[in-house]
Protein backbone atom coordinates (compact mmCIF):
# COMPACT_ATOMS: atom_id res chain seq x y z
CA UNK A 1 0.00 0.00 0.00
CA UNK A 2 1.59 3.74 -0.91
CA UNK A 3 2.32 5.67 1.86
CA UNK A 4 -0.34 8.73 0.54
CA UNK A 5 -3.69 5.61 0.99
CA UNK A 6 -1.85 5.28 4.76
CA UNK A 7 -1.85 8.52 5.54
CA UNK A 8 -5.55 8.88 4.55
CA UNK A 9 -6.56 5.83 6.67
CA UNK A 10 -4.38 7.25 9.86
CA UNK A 11 -5.81 10.89 9.69
CA UNK A 12 -8.45 10.09 12.69
CA UNK A 13 -6.17 8.99 14.53
CA UNK A 14 -2.37 10.52 14.00
CA UNK A 15 -0.29 12.40 10.97
CA UNK A 16 2.77 10.42 10.78
CA UNK A 17 5.94 11.65 8.36
CA UNK A 18 7.12 10.44 5.35
CA UNK A 19 9.97 7.75 6.94
CA UNK A 20 7.45 6.39 9.33
CA UNK A 21 4.85 6.27 6.58
CA UNK A 22 7.38 3.97 4.30
CA UNK A 23 8.04 1.98 7.70
CA UNK A 24 4.28 1.09 7.97
CA UNK A 25 3.86 0.14 4.00
CA UNK A 26 6.79 -2.41 4.46
CA UNK A 27 5.34 -3.95 7.78
CA UNK A 28 2.17 -4.33 5.63
CA UNK A 29 3.89 -6.23 2.94
CA UNK A 30 5.68 -8.60 5.18
CA UNK A 31 2.48 -8.99 7.65
CA UNK A 32 0.45 -10.29 3.90
CA UNK A 33 2.93 -12.24 3.15
CA UNK A 34 3.40 -14.24 6.30
CA UNK A 35 -0.09 -14.21 6.80
CA UNK A 36 -0.59 -16.42 3.59
CA UNK A 37 1.41 -19.11 5.31
CA UNK A 38 0.24 -18.95 9.01
CA UNK A 39 -2.74 -16.65 11.15
CA UNK A 40 -1.28 -13.24 12.20
CA UNK A 41 -4.46 -11.37 11.53
CA UNK A 42 -7.61 -12.35 10.99
CA UNK A 43 -7.99 -8.72 9.06
CA UNK A 44 -6.83 -9.37 5.58
CA UNK A 45 -7.86 -6.02 3.52
CA UNK A 46 -4.76 -3.70 3.63
CA UNK A 47 -7.39 -0.75 4.41
CA UNK A 48 -8.69 -2.61 7.68
CA UNK A 49 -5.66 -3.86 8.56
CA UNK A 50 -4.34 0.41 8.99
CA UNK A 51 -7.49 1.60 10.56
CA UNK A 52 -8.16 -1.64 12.78
CA UNK A 53 -4.56 -2.42 13.68
CA UNK A 54 -2.16 0.86 13.00
CA UNK A 55 -4.81 3.21 13.99
CA UNK A 56 -5.86 1.50 17.48
CA UNK A 57 -2.06 0.94 18.65
CA UNK A 58 -0.76 4.68 17.22
CA UNK A 59 -3.97 6.21 19.39
CA UNK A 60 -2.62 4.39 22.11
CA UNK A 61 0.64 5.36 21.81
CA UNK A 62 -0.11 8.57 22.07
CA UNK A 63 -1.91 8.80 24.76
CA UNK A 64 0.78 6.44 26.72
CA UNK A 65 3.67 8.84 25.78
CA UNK A 66 1.14 12.28 26.48
CA UNK A 67 1.48 11.15 30.16
CA UNK A 68 5.39 11.48 30.51
CA UNK A 69 8.33 10.28 29.74
CA UNK A 70 9.11 6.49 29.98
CA UNK A 71 12.14 4.03 29.22
CA UNK A 72 10.70 1.03 28.80
CA UNK A 73 8.09 -0.66 27.69
CA UNK A 74 6.12 -4.34 26.95
CA UNK A 75 3.75 -5.64 24.34
CA UNK A 76 2.02 -8.81 26.23
CA UNK A 77 1.17 -11.50 23.88
CA UNK A 78 3.16 -9.30 21.01
CA UNK A 79 0.96 -11.20 17.85
CA UNK A 80 1.84 -9.65 14.51
CA UNK A 81 3.51 -6.64 16.55
CA UNK A 82 0.57 -4.71 17.95
CA UNK A 83 0.47 -2.57 19.52
CA UNK A 84 4.37 -2.72 20.38
CA UNK A 85 5.81 -2.28 16.71
CA UNK A 86 4.05 1.14 15.80
CA UNK A 87 4.80 2.24 19.58
CA UNK A 88 8.46 1.04 18.55
CA UNK A 89 8.15 3.38 15.43
CA UNK A 90 6.38 6.24 17.23
CA UNK A 91 8.74 6.29 20.16
CA UNK A 92 12.68 5.44 19.04
CA UNK A 93 13.73 6.49 22.58
CA UNK A 94 12.13 4.00 24.32
CA UNK A 95 13.33 0.10 24.58
CA UNK A 96 10.41 -1.75 24.05
CA UNK A 97 10.38 -5.86 24.24
CA UNK A 98 7.54 -8.02 22.34
CA UNK A 99 6.53 -11.20 24.51
CA UNK A 100 5.31 -13.87 22.14
CA UNK A 101 5.74 -17.59 23.08
CA UNK A 102 4.41 -18.62 19.50
CA UNK A 103 7.74 -19.44 17.72
CA UNK A 104 6.13 -19.36 14.18
CA UNK A 105 4.94 -15.33 15.71
CA UNK A 106 8.28 -14.26 17.39
CA UNK A 107 10.31 -15.39 14.12
CA UNK A 108 8.22 -12.91 12.06
CA UNK A 109 8.21 -10.23 14.59
CA UNK A 110 12.36 -10.92 14.29
CA UNK A 111 12.17 -10.14 10.91
CA UNK A 112 9.85 -7.80 10.79
CA UNK A 113 12.68 -5.65 13.54
CA UNK A 114 15.05 -6.49 11.13
CA UNK A 115 13.62 -5.23 8.25
CA UNK A 116 12.20 -2.13 9.50
CA UNK A 117 15.63 -1.51 11.49
CA UNK A 118 14.66 -1.01 14.70
CA UNK A 119 16.85 -0.66 17.53
CA UNK A 120 14.82 -0.32 19.78
CA UNK A 121 12.53 -3.71 19.71
CA UNK A 122 13.73 -7.07 20.99
CA UNK A 123 11.71 -10.16 21.26
CA UNK A 124 11.00 -12.51 24.04
CA UNK A 125 9.92 -16.13 22.52
CA UNK A 126 8.68 -17.39 25.85
CA UNK A 127 5.65 -17.18 28.06
CA UNK A 128 5.39 -13.78 30.53
CA UNK A 129 5.54 -16.08 33.45
CA UNK A 130 9.48 -16.86 32.51
CA UNK A 131 10.11 -12.86 32.28
CA UNK A 132 11.70 -11.59 34.84
CA UNK A 133 11.91 -8.01 33.91
CA UNK A 134 9.58 -5.04 34.42
CA UNK A 135 8.77 -1.75 32.39
CA UNK A 136 7.31 1.72 32.82
CA UNK A 137 4.32 0.81 30.50
CA UNK A 138 2.81 -2.39 29.42
CA UNK A 139 0.53 -3.26 26.79
CA UNK A 140 -2.00 -5.53 26.25
CA UNK A 141 -4.18 -5.86 23.30
CA UNK A 142 -6.90 -8.54 21.81
CA UNK A 143 -4.92 -11.38 23.87
CA UNK A 144 -6.81 -14.62 24.72
CA UNK A 145 -7.25 -16.10 28.59
CA UNK A 146 -7.71 -12.38 29.21
CA UNK A 147 -8.59 -12.76 32.75
CA UNK A 148 -5.76 -14.98 33.04
CA UNK A 149 -3.21 -12.62 31.51
CA UNK A 150 -4.37 -9.73 33.51
CA UNK A 151 -2.67 -10.39 36.24
CA UNK A 152 0.34 -10.99 34.74
CA UNK A 153 0.62 -7.95 32.99
CA UNK A 154 0.36 -5.97 36.08
CA UNK A 155 3.32 -7.74 37.64
CA UNK A 156 5.20 -6.62 34.53
CA UNK A 157 4.39 -3.05 35.03
CA UNK A 158 7.14 -1.06 37.03
CA UNK A 159 5.55 0.26 40.75
CA UNK A 160 4.33 4.22 39.76
CA UNK A 161 4.35 2.46 35.82
CA UNK A 162 1.13 2.69 33.40
CA UNK A 163 -0.90 -0.89 32.00
CA UNK A 164 -2.51 0.28 29.11
CA UNK A 165 -4.92 -1.84 27.62
CA UNK A 166 -6.82 -1.84 24.02
CA UNK A 167 -10.21 -3.68 25.07
CA UNK A 168 -14.36 -3.90 24.09
CA UNK A 169 -16.49 -1.93 26.11
CA UNK A 170 -17.82 -5.18 27.84
CA UNK A 171 -14.34 -6.14 29.42
CA UNK A 172 -13.74 -2.59 31.08
CA UNK A 173 -15.90 -3.56 34.08
CA UNK A 174 -14.62 -6.72 33.86
CA UNK A 175 -10.49 -5.34 34.08
CA UNK A 176 -11.47 -2.96 37.13
CA UNK A 177 -13.06 -5.79 39.37
CA UNK A 178 -10.19 -8.47 38.13
CA UNK A 179 -6.92 -5.59 38.98
CA UNK A 180 -7.28 -3.34 42.72
CA UNK A 181 -3.89 -2.57 42.81
CA UNK A 182 -4.22 0.25 39.62
CA UNK A 183 -5.73 3.44 39.72
CA UNK A 184 -7.51 4.02 36.78
CA UNK A 185 -8.59 6.71 34.35
CA UNK A 186 -11.80 7.13 32.38
CA UNK A 187 -11.63 4.72 29.16
CA UNK A 188 -11.19 6.38 25.96
CA UNK A 189 -13.01 5.60 23.43
CA UNK A 190 -11.05 4.90 20.06
CA UNK A 191 -12.18 6.99 16.65
CA UNK A 192 -12.59 3.67 14.85
CA UNK A 193 -16.63 3.07 15.09
CA UNK A 194 -15.72 -0.04 16.46
CA UNK A 195 -16.50 0.35 20.31
CA UNK A 196 -13.00 -0.49 21.10
CA UNK A 197 -11.25 1.60 24.13
CA UNK A 198 -8.10 2.54 25.54
CA UNK A 199 -8.01 1.93 28.98
CA UNK A 200 -4.95 3.69 31.10
CA UNK A 201 -3.78 2.73 34.95
CA UNK A 202 -0.95 3.88 37.27
CA UNK A 203 0.44 0.89 39.50
CA UNK A 204 -0.09 1.92 42.68
CA UNK A 205 2.88 2.26 44.81
CA UNK A 206 2.79 0.34 48.12
CA UNK A 207 4.06 1.45 51.17
CA UNK A 208 5.72 -0.95 53.56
Amino acid sequence: MDTANIARLLQPFIQLDEMRLAAISKYIDLLLKWNARINLTAIRAPEEIVERHFGESLFAATQILAQGPIKTAIDLGSGAGFPGVPFALLAPEVEVTLIESNQKKSTFLKELIYLLGLRNVKVFSGRAESYSQSADAVMLRAVEKFDQVLPLALRLVSAGGRLALLIGSAQIDLTKNLVREVLWQEPLAIPSGHSRYLLIGTKIVKVE
